[in-house]
C-alpha cells in the first residue's frame, strides 16, 4: 500500500487509524516517522515519504515520533493473511528467531538461502532481517524501560542487545532520547513485580471480545488456562524459560500482564499473545466481504470485529485438536487435563491457579500410548502426531508452509479434514481455513438458510474467501454456547 501515494496521503490527512501498521509516514523536514493517525498537523505532501515498515523508516535515517509512538501500532495484517516467503519470515522474526538463531537460522527455517530471504524482504518490506530484528529489539527495550524498574544493563540484555553501548546507541537513534530520558518521561504505575511487565496490546477496531475470550475460556485446560478477575490467564512455554500471561480486554486495547522466568522472552511472549488473540487482523476488510452475504449480514452488523481465537503453542493445539475429535468440549478438556497432570512440567503461580505447562513434543514422544485413556485409534494418532512433530517431519510453527503442513497432517493415521482445517485455522493461522463438516457450522448453516451439506456449503462459501475462518466464528455465534460469551 505504501507505494500508492494518493491513498496514503488521504489516510494521513484523515488520521485514519485503520491504516496504522499498514505503512509509516516520514517527514523530510523534521526527520521523524509517524503512524497514519498521528494527531499532529499533517505536513505538506512534498515533505512526506512512505515506508512499509518501521525498520525501513529507521534505516532511512528517521526517528520515531514521540507523540504517536509508531512502534506501538498493530502489526500489518498482511503477515498473518499470507503464507509466502515474506509473510513466513515476518512471523518468524516477530517470534524472535533472528535474535536466537541469526539470519542463517531464519533462512534454514524457511528452506531458502540467506541471500534469497534478504532480497525478498528488502523488496517488499524495505529492510533486511537484521534491521527488522533491530527495530523489534528497540520496541522491547522501550517497553522494559517504561514499564519496569530494571537496571538499564538488565534491560539491554533482556531486549536482546549484544552490549550496553549498542542498546544506548539504538535507543537514541530510534527515539531521539537516551534510555534514562525515556524512563523519566514515562508515566508508569508501580512495577508488576520481579520479572513482570504490563503492556497494552493495540488492535484495529472494532473488536468483539465475546467469542474471542469466550472460546478460550470454554475450552481451557485446567492447570494450563483459567479465567480469573476478568482476565484470561495461561502458562507459556518460551525459548529461554516459561511464563504466565494474563490478558484482559479493554475498550481500546488488551491489557497484557506477563510474568517471565527470563525477560529475554518478552518480545516473543508479546508476539504470541497478539497471535493468540488475532490482534493484527483487519476487521473492516473481513466484515466488508462477509457482510455482503445476506445470510451473514445481520450477524456481522450485530457484533462486528470477531476474531479467530488462535494459540500460543502450535504443538499443544494440534494435540488438543486430536484429543477433541468426536467428543464434547467437556470431554476434550478432561482428556487434556489428564495428559497435563501426568506429563506436564509443573510451574508456580502465586497469583492464581495455574500449575503446569502443556507437554512439548519431546515429552509427548516418551509417553506410552497404552497409558492414555483414549480409544486405540486415538492413541495411535497422538503417537504419530507427536513423533512427526518431534522429528521435524511436521512444522506447525510461525514460519510453517501452510500447504505442506496440511499435506503432512493428512498423511497421519486418524487425521481427517476436520482436524486438518481446525489446526490450520488456529495453529497455523490461515484466515481461509474452513470446517464445513463441523456440527456447529452445519447447524448454523441450516438455521440461516444456507446449504448444510459440506460440499454445498463449501461451494457457497467461495464468496467468503479469503476470510472463511472468520465466517466460521460468525456461524458458531448463532448457537447458544459458552464459547460465544465472556465469562461472568
Amino acid at each position: 500500500m505504501y507505494e500508492d501515494v494518493d491513498r496514503c496521503v488521504r489516510a494521513v490527512r484523515s488520521k485514519d487509524a485503520r491504516f496504522d501498521g499498514w505503512f509509516f509516514t516520514a517527514v523530510v523536514t523534521t526527520g521523524i516517522y509517524c503512524r497514519p493517525s498521528c494527531p499532529v498537523v499533517p505536513p505538506k505532501v512534498t515533505n512526506m515519504r512512505f515506508y512499509p515498515s518501521a525498520a525501513a523508516a529507521q534505516q532511512a535515517g528517521y526517528r520515531a515520533c514521540k507523540r504517536c509512538r509508531p512502534d506501538a501500532t498493530p502489526g500489518s495484517p498482511l503477515w498473518n493473511e499470507r503464507a509466502d516467503l515474506v509473510a513466513r519470515a515476518m512471523r518468524l522474526i516477530a517470534d524472535g528467531v533472528v535474535d536466537r538463531d541469526g539470519v542463517p537460522g531464519l533462512a534454514a527455517s524457511l528452506g531458502y538461502s540467506v541471500r534469497q530471504v534478504q532480497r525478498q524482504l528488502h523488496a517488499e518490506v524495505g529492510a533486511g532481517p537484521l534491521a527488522l530484528a533491530r527495530a523489534q529489539r528497540a520496541q522491547t527495550a522501550r517497553l522494559l524501560i517504561e514499564t519496569s524498574s530494571l537496571p538499564m544493563g538488565d534491560v539491554a540484555f533482556a531486549a536482546g542487545f549484544a552490549s550496553v553501548r549498542a542498546f544506548n546507541d539504538t535507543v537514541r537513534e530510534v527515539f531521539a532520547l537516551s534510555p534514562s530520558e525515556l524512563r523519566s518521561r514515562a508515566a508508569r504505575g508501580a512495577p508488576g513485580g520481579a520479572g513482570t511487565v504490563v503492556v497494552r496490546l493495540p488492535f484495529r477496531t472494532p473488536l468483539c471480545p465475546d467469542n474471542l475470550f469466550g472460546h478460550l475460556v470454554a475450552t481451557a485446560v485446567p492447570g494450563v488456562e483459567e479465567w480469573r478477575d476478568g482476565a484470561y490467564r495461561r502458562t507459556l512455554r518460551l525459548p529461554h524459560g516459561h511464563g504466565i500471561v494474563a490478558l484482559r480486554p479493554r475498550a481500546r486495547y488488551v491489557e497484557c500482564r506477563l510474568t517471565l522466568s527470563d525477560l529475554r522472552d518478552l518480545s516473543t511472549a508479546i508476539a504470541r499473545s497478539r497471535r493468540l488473540l488475532d490482534l493484527d487482523a483487519d476487521p473492516v476488510a473481513v466484515d466488508e466481504v462477509l457482510g455482503q452475504d445476506p445470510a451473514l449480514a445481520a450477524a456481522v452488523a450485530s457484533a462486528p470485529g470477531r476474531r479467530v481465537p488462535r494459540t500460543v503453542d502450535s504443538v499443544e493445539f494440534a494435540v488438543r485438536a486430536v484429543l477433541g475429535q468426536q467428543v464434547s468440549t467437556a470431554a476434550a478438556r478432561t482428556h487434556a487435563a489428564r495428559l497435563v497432570r501426568a506429563h506436564g512440567e509443573q510451574v508456580s503461580d502465586p497469583h492464581g491457579g495455574l500449575t503446569h505447562l502443556f507437554p512439548g513434543a519431546p515429552e509427548l514422544t516418551e509417553i506410552d500410548p497404552e497409558s492414555l485413556a483414549l480409544p486405540g485409534s486415538r492413541r495411535r494418532t497422538v503417537a504419530a502426531l507427536a513423533g512427526a512433530l518431534a522429528e521435524g517431519e511436521l512444522d506447525l510453527g510461525a514460519g510453517a508452509d501452510w500447504a505442506a503442513a496440511r499435506a503432512r497432517l493428512a498423511e497421519l493415521p486418524g487425521v481427517g479434514p476436520w482436524t486438518v482445517e481446525t489446526i490450520a485455522m488456529r495453529a497455523l493461522g490461515d484466515p481461509d481455513a474452513f470446517v464445513p463438516g463441523d456440527l456447529g457450522v452445519r447447524s448454523a448453516a441450516r438455521e440461516l438458510g444456507l446449504p448444510s451439506t459440506p460440499a454445498a456449503l463449501t461451494r457457497h462459501a467461495a464468496a467468503w474467501r479469503p476470510w472463511r475462518a472468520y465466517a466460521v466464528q460468525y456461524l458458531w455465534a448463532t448457537g447458544d454456547h459458552s464459547i460465544n460469551r465472556l465469562p461472568a
